[in-house]
């Protein structure tokens, strides 16, 4: 049997470039925000604002519907998944 000292799970340490500020675009900016953020405060103020206004598909979570500011950050799309999310805002910050 493993001891719990030497073998146990360990706590995940946040990735080091989530911790970089970022700033925003001026049409990200819209959603999050023109102060400089870390990535992960990005995604939270995103996710505030998604939730926020009830965008997120009522059948399937994973989906989110844009309103008119998010189909900017979004290439002019009115659904992305939550993965594509990420990588069309990632085309919105300036590391």
């Amino acid at each position: 049997m493993a001891d719990a000292k030497s073998g146990g799970a360990k706590a995940k340490a946040t990735p080091a470039v989530l911790m970089v500020p970022v700033t925003p675009d001026e049409i990200l900016a819209k959603v999050v925000g023109a102060a400089p953020l870390t990535r992960a405060d990005v995604t939270k103020k995103l996710w505030d604002y998604i939730k926020g206004k009830n965008l997120q598909d009522p059948k399937n979570k994973r989906m989110i519907n844009a309103d008119d500011v998010l189909k900017a950050v979004f290439g002019g799309k009115a659904q992305v998944s939550m993965f594509e999310m990420t990588s069309l805002v990632n085309k919105h910050i300036k590391a």
